[in-house]
């Protein structure tokens, strides 16, 4: 096979391939699980979250090896485990959505169900040069896809295994569980950086935007750490509501039909 054919591109052939598969999963797994209890189903999500940081940190372990990876992360003083923490938006969900199915939080499983999900298929559309343009077999390739497409699909799972049913009176619980996880991640940066176990610290770009063109944008209207994150509440609500229109759509119409 063309050696060209394993470099994954943002929307070329095999970007599309493996996109399918992730999602063949998800619909395979939802349809074992459709006729099981509640409790079951839970820990059938669990499951998929603790493999998802097992394998996490596997492919942690192979960055923290990768010489390349290495000379393409020297801006950010090299491979820090501190730094490398599923702390990000893009992969945080690993680690809320057990918390949240255990303790049936409705406002986490709302974040885990928009805010997640979205910051990890972003991850996957805008991979950046230190996963680009090289094979998916390589380790970290492996590692950075495989673990984006968990977190997106086990945010998915949350509504297809009947866990959490996204609703219009939830959201404003949902903007204020997003400020508050986001003030939190804010405050475990500026921990890290004022202790000195990594002076880089940023996880969700609470304080640098590292060149993202949409928040140097953001900071160029507000110049103050994690203050200038709140504009993209403009680009996450519309999403919420767009998503959750369909639910709502549906929901009427079993009503109706029960009446």
């Amino acid at each position: 096979m063309n050696k060209d054919f394993w470099i994954m591109e943002p929307l070329n052939g095999l970007f599309w391939i493996v996109t399918a598969a992730f999602l063949l999963l998800l619909a395979v797994i939802s349809m074992l699980v459709k006729d099981k209890d509640q409790k079951t189903r839970e820990n059938v999500l669990v499951g998929m979250c603790l493999v998802t940081i097992v394998g996490f940190f596997i492919y942690k372990y192979f960055l923290s090896i990768d010489p390349d990876y290495d000379e393409l992360n020297a801006f950010m003083g090299g491979f820090n485990w501190w730094g490398e923490l599923p702390l990000h938006l893009c992969n945080i969900n690993m680690l809320l959505i057990p918390v949240a199915v255990k303790k049936r939080n409705v406002p986490l499983m709302s974040f885990s169900f928009f805010a997640a999900p979205l910051g990890a298929l972003m991850a996957i559309l805008m991979p950046g040069s230190r996963f680009s343009g090289v094979s998916l077999l390589l380790p970290r390739m492996l590692g950075y896809f495989g673990t984006h497409y968990m977190v997106m699909i086990e945010g998915m799972a949350l509504a297809a295994f009947c866990l959490y049913k996204p609703c219009f009176k939830e959201l404003p619980r949902t903007i204020l569980t997003v400020l508050c996880v986001g003030f939190t991640i804010f405050l475990i940066d500026e921990l890290l950086r004022i202790t000195g176990l990594y002076a880089r610290a940023n996880y969700f770009y609470m304080i640098e935007t590292e060149q993202n063109f949409l928040l140097e944008i953001f900071h160029k209207w507000i110049p103050y750490p994690f203050l200038y994150t709140m504009p993209a509440l403009g680009i996450l609500i519309p999403y919420m509501l767009i998503v959750t229109a369909p639910f709502e759509i549906a929901a009427k119409i079993r009503k109706k039909n029960e009446d």
